[in-house]
C-alpha cells in the first residue's frame, strides 16, 4: 500500500490497483471535456495540472475564447458544484463569503443570526473578471485561496474540499479596472493564457455549436477520488538533479545574483521560492497526469512558462521594447544547463 495525506492531514490507503484505476481515469476526464470544448489542448492540460496539484489558476483571454464553458465543463466531468461569480466594481467581500440574517424560532419566539453562505461554499469557482472589482473584495477571495476557510464574525468556516479557483481577466480593456498587485498574482499556482483557435478549430466550434445536438458530459470521478489524486501528486519521484534544476531556474529569474545576462537588462524583480515549489509540485502532477511516477526533464520545461509568467516582474525598458516573462523563460531554459 502506498500512504499519501491529504490537505486535512488524513492518510489515505491506496492498494496498486486502486492507484491504477485512479489513473486510468484522469485521460477519461480530459475525454469528457473534449467533447464541448475543441482544441485547447495544452490549456486543459494545464487546468488538470492545476487541479491535481491542488493550486489556483489565473486565466487570461479577450472574451468570446470558452473560458465559462471550459470551467463549467470540467466540473461536470468532475461531478463536483460549481458557482460563477461575475465581479464588478460594486461587489462587496460578503456577496462572495456570505453573511449574518435575522432568523426566528417559531416554536420559542428567539431571534437568532444565522450564517448565510455565499457563492464560495462549492468545488470549483470561476472567478469572472476579477480585476473589475476592488482591492478589499480581491483579498477576501484570496484569503479564502490561501486559507481554504472563511472567516465571519469572528466564526471560521471551512471551505468546501476539493476547492478550485478559476480566476479571468481581460487583457484588453483596463479602463476602470483594479489590476492584481504582483504579491497577489503570487498565489495562483498558475497563470494560462488563452488564444485564438486554428482555423480547423474554428470550423469545428461553428459547426458544433450552431445545431441542436449537445454534448452529453458524465461524471468520470468522485470528489474523494480526486482529494486521494491530489494527496498522490506529492508521493510522485523527483531526483535531486531535477530539483538543483528547478532551483538554478528561480535563482536565474533574479536580476541581483543572476549570471543571465538577459534576465540582467530586462527584469525588474525576480521569482521567490514560491515559484520553485510551484514547478516542482506542478511537474509532478503533469508526470502523474501522463500516467508516470517520477518527473522527467519535458514535464520541468512544459511547465515553466505558466509557472514563471506572473512571477517576474519586467522593466520599463522591457515593456517599452515588448519583451515579455514569456521571452525571459524560455531563455532561461535555452541557457542553465540541463
Amino acid at each position: 500500500m502506498y500512504p499519501a495525506q491529504n490537505k486535512n492531514n488524513t492518510t489515505l490507503e491506496l492498494t496498486e490497483n486502486n492507484i491504477k484505476a485512479l489513473l486510468a481515469k484522469l485521460p477519461q476526464l480530459k475525454t469528457e471535456i473534449q467533447k464541448v470544448i475543441v482544441g485547447q489542448d495544452h490549456i486543459l492540460d494545464e487546468l488538470l495540472v492545476a487541479f491535481l496539484a491542488g493550486g489556483h489558476c489565473l486565466l487570461e483571454g479577450v472574451p468570446g475564447l470558452a473560458k465559462t464553458l471550459i470551467v463549467k465543463t470540467m466540473s461536470q466531468a468532475l461531478h463536483l458544484a460549481f458557482r460563477r461569480i461575475q465581479f464588478t466594481p460594486d461587489l462587496m467581500p460578503t456577496d462572495i463569503i456570505g453573511t449574518e440574517i435575522l432568523e426566528e424560532d417559531h416554536a420559542t419566539g428567539k431571534r437568532f443570526f444565522k450564517f448565510n453562505k455565499g457563492p464560495l461554499f462549492a468545488n470549483i469557482i470561476l472567478a469572472d473578471e476579477i480585476n473589475r472589482t476592488p482591492p478589499k473584495t480581491q483579498s477576501a477571495l484570496l484569503e479564502a485561496m490561501q486559507e481554504f476557510e472563511v472567516t465571519y464574525g469572528g466564526q471560521t468556516y471551512p471551505l468546501d474540499k476539493p476547492f478550485f479557483i478559476l480566476a479571468t481577466q481581460n487583457p484588453i480593456e483596463q479602463a476602470g479596472t483594479y489590476p492584481l498587485p504582483e504579491a497577489q498574482l503570487d498565489r495562483f499556482l498558475l497563470l494560462i493564457k488563452i488564444g485564438y483557435p486554428t482555423e480547423q478549430e474554428e470550423f469545428d466550434i461553428l459547426n458544433r455549436t450552431t445545431g441542436a445536438k449537445k454534448a452529453d458530459v458524465q461524471a468520470v470521478i468522485s470528489a474523494e477520488e480526486i482529494m486521494q489524486a491530489q494527496a498522490l501528486v506529492r508521493q510522485v519521484n523527483i531526483n535531486e538533479d531535477l530539483t538543483r534544476y528547478v532551483s538554478r531556474i528561480i535563482r536565474a529569474t533574479r536580476p541581483g545574483t543572476t549570471e543571465v545576462a538577459y534576465v540582467k537588462e530586462w527584469v525588474r524583480w525576480g521569482s521567490g521560492p514560491r515559484a520553485g515549489q510551484a514547478l516542482i509540485l506542478t511537474s509532478k502532477a503533469r508526470a502523474l497526469l501522463k500516467g508516470r511516477y517520477s518527473v522527467l526533464m519535458e514535464d520541468i520545461h512544459a511547465m515553466a512558462p505558466a509557472v514563471l509568467r506572473h512571477r517576474i516582474l519586467m522593466n520599463f525598458k522591457a515593456e517599452a521594447e515588448g519583451i515579455t516573462s514569456d521571452k525571459v523563460a524560455e531563455e532561461l531554459l535555452k541557457v542553465i544547463a540541463r
